[in-house]
């Protein structure tokens, strides 16, 4: 499927803003792989898809700005985890829908963007999650901002899972295959030196 046959306009937020612990603590969206920081990569996909590009981070603002439209931050100093950067991304959203894709997957492909896309059409008002196997990536995802108050309450009663909070507000699932090695999360630094990206 093309990009252009998945006209879902939408805002997209690129999550940056973690502790990075499997990296040591260094920020993990400018680490490099193949040349590029990991926020490149990302940018470089999803660039031609919006006119609003977000990214969420909590350091290092002057170096992610020229990858973004807008930034955001958590509003917690003590890194509470990607919930906080989608809380952010839905405040500020400039469209009726938040694509979210994670920093550490620089193997997303275009057709994969597009099928999630497609499935948000489908599913206007329910977010919508990669489903690989039995397992829910719930970091890519696409959420209606109109969700964005149901999205507050259940932070604002302790809830940190974006995966339980997108289930109960009638979350659909897009099936990838189990072994997608397009969902490679690149979060160790063995994994950033893989000439595949994936453990040997």
């Amino acid at each position: 499927m093309s990009i252009d046959s998945s006209p879902l306009p939408c805002s997209i937020l690129l999550l940056s803003g973690g502790r990075g612990q499997r990296m040591g603590g260094q920020d993990k969206g400018l680490l490099d792989w193949r040349g590029l920081p990991l926020i490149a990569h990302l940018q470089r996909l999803v660039r031609p898809l919006t006119d609003d590009l977000i990214i969420s981070c909590n350091r290092n603002h002057d170096r992610y700005a020229p990858f973004a439209d807008q930034l955001v931050s958590d509003d917690s100093p003590d890194f509470p985890g990607p919930l906080a950067g989608i809380r952010a991304g839905l405040d500020v959203a400039r469209h009726a829908h938040l694509l979210v894709l994670p920093c550490d997957v620089p193997q997303i492909d275009a057709d994969l963007l597009a099928d999630l896309r497609e499935t948000a059409r489908r599913h206007p008002q329910q977010p919508v999650m990669v489903r690989h196997g039995q397992f829910w990536e719930p970091l890519i995802c696409s959420v209606p901002t109109a969700l964005r108050d149901a999205v507050q309450s259940a932070w604002h009663t302790g809830e940190r899972s974006p995966r339980k909070i997108f289930l109960q507000l009638g979350g659909v699932g897009l099936e990838c295959p189990a072994d997608d090695p397009r969902l490679a999360n690149l979060n160790t630094p063995e994994l950033l030196q893989t000439p595949s990206g994936v453990s040997e």
